[in-house]
C-alpha cells in the first residue's frame, strides 16, 4: 500500500521506537487511543525497527533521538522513503536537525496526549490524500457518516464539537473519549448540522452550543480542550450565548 491507497478507512500503520520501555509504552498507548492510527509494534532499538520495516509497511514512525547504538536520526535516514517520522526526545536542541530528514513533527518529553494528537493530525494531513467527501446526512436527530468502513449514526445531542483536519473532520462526542474520523470538509459539516444549535467558532472548529459550559479568554473549555473563538465568529458566538467577549 502506498500513500495513494491511504484513506480514513485504512488507519496509518505506526511503530514506536524508544530504548526506554515505559516511554515506548506511553506513546504506544496514545497510538491505540487514536482511531486513525494502528500500532504495529513498540520497539526498543533501531535494529528491531529496521527489521520490522523490512517485513511490513510502516506509514509513520515515532522515534526517540537518543538511543544506544544507532540513534533516531540515523534510523530515520535508513527507513523506507514512504515511512514518515515524528521525533520524541527529552532534548530541545535537535529540532532543526529533524528537518534534515523531513520529520513531520517534533515532540518534547514528557509528551502529553494533546501534544501527541497534534502530531498525529499533522501526519494525517501529510499522508492522507485529497479525496471526494463522503455523503453525509442528518435524519431523525442523527448525523450519519462513514468511518472505518462503517456507517455511524451519531446523535446530534451527543456531539460536543467538530475539528477540521484538511479533507477530514474529527467528531467529538460526550459518550466517547475518542473522536470519529470521517471524510468531510468543514464547509460540508457546517451546512449539514442544524442551526442555531451548532455554530462555527473558528476555521477549524464547530461547537454544539448546548454543550458550552465554560468560556475563558476567548476559548471554550470542552472535552478537555481549549477551543479558540476567532475574531471572525466572536460577535455571533457571544450574541448566541447572550454574553460579552
Amino acid at each position: 500500500m502506498n500513500n495513494e491507497d491511504l484513506t480514513a478507512d485504512r488507519p496509518l500503520t505506526c511503530i514506536v521506537v524508544d530504548d526506554e520501555p515505559l516511554a515506548a509504552q506511553l506513546i504506544g498507548g496514545y497510538v491505540r487511543r487514536t482511531p486513525y492510527l494502528r500500532l504495529l509494534g513498540e520497539l526498543n532499538s533501531a535494529e528491531d525497527a529496521l527489521s520490522l520495516c523490512a517485513r511490513a509497511e510502516v506509514n509513520l514512525a515515532f522515534l526517540d533521538i537518543h538511543m544506544p547504538g544507532m540513534g533516531g536520526m540515523e534510523l530515520a535516514r535508513r527507513l523506507p522513503p514512504a515511512t514518515r517520522v515524528v521525533f520524541t526526545t527529552a532534548y530541545a536542541d535537535h529540532a532543526l536537525e529533524g528537518f534534515d530528514v523531513a520529520a513531520l513533527h517534533y515532540l518534547l518529553k514528557p509528551v502529553s496526549f494533546a501534544q501527541f494528537s497534534e502530531a498525529a493530525a499533522r501526519a494525517v494531513s501529510a499522508l492522507l490524500p485529497p479525496a471526494q467527501p463522503a455523503s453525509t446526512t442528518v435524519a431523525g436527530g442523527y448525523l450519519v457518516v462513514k468511518s472505518e468502513y462503517r456507517l455511524v449514526r451519531i446523535p446530534l445531542a451527543d456531539i460536543e464539537f467538530i475539528e477540521g483536519l484538511k479533507d477530514y473532520v474529527k467528531i467529538y462526542t460526550s459518550d466517547s473519549p475518542n473522536p470519529i474520523l470521517t471524510l468531510m470538509s468543514m464547509k460540508s459539516a457546517e451546512e449539514s448540522l442544524p442551526t442555531p444549535a451548532f455554530m462555527r467558532v473558528h476555521r477549524s472548529f464547530i461547537v454544539n452550543l448546548d454543550k458550552v459550559r465554560v468560556v475563558e479568554r476567548n476559548c471554550i473549555n470542552m472535552h478537555g480542550r481549549a477551543i479558540p473563538v476567532s475574531d471572525t465568529y466572536r460577535r455571533a458566538f457571544a450574541s448566541a450565548l447572550g454574553i460579552s467577549l
